[in-house]
């Protein structure tokens, strides 16, 4: 036991804590205040504390409890909201109420409630770390497989089948001499990654429902891709979208630091969402860290490690994981603040030097593996950055895209002209698209990387004529031209640009994606063929079916085969009869 000898807001100094270990676990106070020590020197541990250190005075106790900040996994942790350091929210409401009470102590999972253990391995069979005992049954799609935890290497003597709350042991373990009780939690230190037998590259698209994402910057499953954006640019918006659509079979989210209103938003909509796949609520599958502006700010450090613990908990079961981090730079921020209080020395900005460290070593963590019980599993971590006044040459940024292979670069003018997902096309980028060409091919065909290339060079090119157009006016342009700047605003319009509130527009499936992009370029195609016969520019512009184009968006899934079919040969009566009704003019002139 020490004792306190100085506090500097959520830093506590600790004397006579001889025996202490980096990162061990502290209760702080006559309050029992979470705390983490960070720091040794001699008898002194410098401990950051997770609560408001409000009334801490010299001279209280602190106490050890020898074991590292870890997270409590078993059935039940779906569906639930926590803390920074997993507190579930819910039952600390039920008992402090809207604001989180110092020093309490409430167990992450429900201890009592009881669950249908099914056992796969048998009895006389050699287990290790996460070998899989059996399942339980936690959602209509997740089976949540019980592993064995950490440490234990042996013969199972007895398992189990039936009904158990989750502290009862289901299976007994021969090891080294002695028997282990076994039971459904596990406890895991969220500063150290899990182990695994292989990682992969991954050749498969996170499927997003997002059209700019998916066709133009897609990012891998067990991918990493950066979102950095100014204030207002959608970076909350997209991640709420790629929560809410993306093909994962889990959704960690993460909200750290961020305001109380934001927060409030995921909290009332994602239980009223209804998952696709099931049609239950999307919560069955998702676990939210909630830890806002106004919340200790060394829990907010803690959050992140929180977050991607627990994906790799699931990640270990053999499922997808998709884990948003909003944002990083409240992450950045938080160690920042810490690392003054400790007196280091700063490096760029005030950042801690190893900033791009901490960076690097939580992005690694994704990845597609083969985990130690054999099973494939993967965890995509789209991480926002908040750079301030949106410039992204800042230490938080900059040390975020080394690290990660996508960048969807958010742009204030498209957010406020309304232009939503607002990345902007020309300033992102994808470094998996080489990787997932084969995907492509197999499940989209030759046309769509075609079409993706296509599109790209005419939004390129439509970048240009709109510095040239400003100088001379649009008029200035040959007729070629200003298709091209036509087909651009196509593209932008009707294509990139995609409503989060509207049911169908928010999510667009690949095959829709794939027709709307093909549909809008066969038309491009036409004007072209239209031009070089003498059909001024202006006509195509006006054309009937233009709209028609323009309302792909409503289409419903299972109606776009036959609406794109009856599409194409709108565009070809009117581009024949447009042809047919200039060639007629011209020979009676």
């Amino acid at each position: 036991m020490g004792t306190i000898e100085k506090i500097a807001g959520p830093l506590v100094v600790a004397r006579d804590m001889l025996g202490s270990n980096m990162y061990d676990v502290v209760k702080v106070g006559s309050g029992k205040l979470i705390g983490e020590v960070i720091q040794l020197k001699k008898d002194k541990a410098i401990i950051q504390v997770y609560e408001d250190t409000s009334g801490l005075r010299p001279g209280e106790s602190v106490v050890t409890t020898g074991l590292p900040l870890s997270v409590e996994l078993a059935p039940g942790i779906l569906s639930k909201i926590y803390d920074g350091v997993q507190r579930p929210l819910d039952s600390i409401e039920k008992i402090s109420g809207s604001f989180i009470s110092r020093g309490i102590d409430v167990s992450p999972l429900d201890k009592k409630k009881k669950w249908k253990f099914v056992a796969q391995a048998k009895k006389g069979a050699k287990v290790s770390e996460n070998s899989i005992l059996g399942y339980v049954q936690e959602t209509e799609l997740i089976k949540h497989y019980i592993m064995v935890p950490k440490g234990v290497n042996g013969t199972i003597e007895k398992i189990k089948e039936g009904n158990f709350a989750i502290e009862d042991e289901i299976a007994t373990v021969k090891s080294n001499g002695k028997t282990i009780s076994l039971n459904m939690i596990q406890k895991r230190a969220v500063r150290s990654p899990s182990d695994f037998k292989n990682k992969f590259a991954s050749a498969e698209p996170l499927v997003t429902g997002q059209r700019v994402v998916d066709t133009f910057f897609p990012v891998s499953k067990g991918g990493t891709a950066a979102v950095p954006g100014p204030f207002g640019s959608g970076k909350t918006v997209i991640q709420h979208q790629l929560a809410k659509y993306s093909d994962a079979d889990i959704v960690v989210y993460i909200g750290c630091g961020e305001r109380g209103n934001e927060m409030t938003e995921v909290l009332v909509e994602f239980p009223e969402l209804l998952d696709p796949k099931t049609g239950k609520p999307l919560m069955e599958r998702t676990v939210l860290i909630a830890n806002t502006s106004n919340m200790p700010v060394a829990a907010r450090e803690a959050s992140i490690y929180t977050g991607i613990t627990i994906a790799e908990y699931f990640r270990d079961m053999g499922y997808n994981i998709a884990l948003m981090a909003d944002s990083t730079s409240r992450w950045a921020e938080a160690m920042r603040e810490m690392s003054a209080r400790l007196e280091e020395m700063p490096g760029e900005e005030a950042y801690p030097a190893y900033l791009p460290k901490r960076l690097a070593e939580f992005y690694e963590r994704a990845g597609k593996v083969e985990s130690l019980n054999g099973k494939i599993g993967s965890i995509t971590i789209i991480g926002a950055v908040s750079p301030a006044g949106g410039d992204i040459s800042e230490p938080v940024s900059q040390g975020t895209l080394r690290v990660t292979k996508t960048f969807w670069a958010l742009d204030q003018a498209l957010a406020s002209s309304r232009h939503f997902p607002s990345i902007n096309w020309l300033t992102s980028y994808s470094l998996y698209l080489n990787a997932l060409h084969g995907w492509y091919l197999k499940n989209r065909g030759e046309e769509f990387p075609a079409n993706r290339r296509k599109a790209m060079s005419l939004l390129q090119r439509e970048g240009e004529l709109k510095d040239i157009v400003q100088l001379v006016g649009a008029d200035a342009l040959p007729d070629s031209e200003r298709v091209i700047l036509e087909m651009g605003r196509m593209i932008r319009e009707d294509f990139l640009r995609q409503s989060a509130y509207d049911l169908i527009d928010a999510y667009t499936s690949m095959e829709k994606q794939h027709v709307m992009l093909g549909m809008i370029l066969y038309f491009g195609k036409r004007a072209e063929e239209a031009v070089k016969q003498g059909v001024p520019s202006d006509k195509i512009v006006t054309m009937k079916v233009r709209a028609d184009i323009s309302r792909m968006k409503e289409w419903k899934e299972d109606t776009v085969a036959s609406q794109s079919k009856k599409l194409r040969e709108e565009i070809d009566s009117a581009f024949n009869s447009l042809i047919k009704e200039e060639a007629i003019a011209a020979k009676n002139q």
